[in-house]
């Protein structure tokens, strides 16, 4: 195993949701603002209630909490 674990110890009701979350928090992380929308709308036609929007939510804090690899001139070697 890595540094970082993709488990966690709460699994989301609906993982459809919980992908599109993960997906809208990667397009948001590299200022992709018509991914964003496109995610956005997908979600506001197919969300049924508060259970998705928690899965859709627990997805974005999954990506979230990967911190973001360096790259460029202040890269450690």
């Amino acid at each position: 195993m890595g540094f970082f674990s993709r488990k966690s110890d709460t699994t989301p009701s609906n993982p459809e949701m919980a992908e599109l979350g993960r997906e809208f928090a990667i397009a948001r992380r590299h200022g992709d603002r018509k991914t964003m929308r496109r995610i956005g709308r997908e979600f506001s036609n197919t969300a049924n209630g508060d259970t998705d929007a928690a899965s859709f939510q627990h997805g974005q804090e999954s990506y979230d909490s990967i911190p973001p690899i360096p790259h460029g001139r202040n890269r450690r070697k």
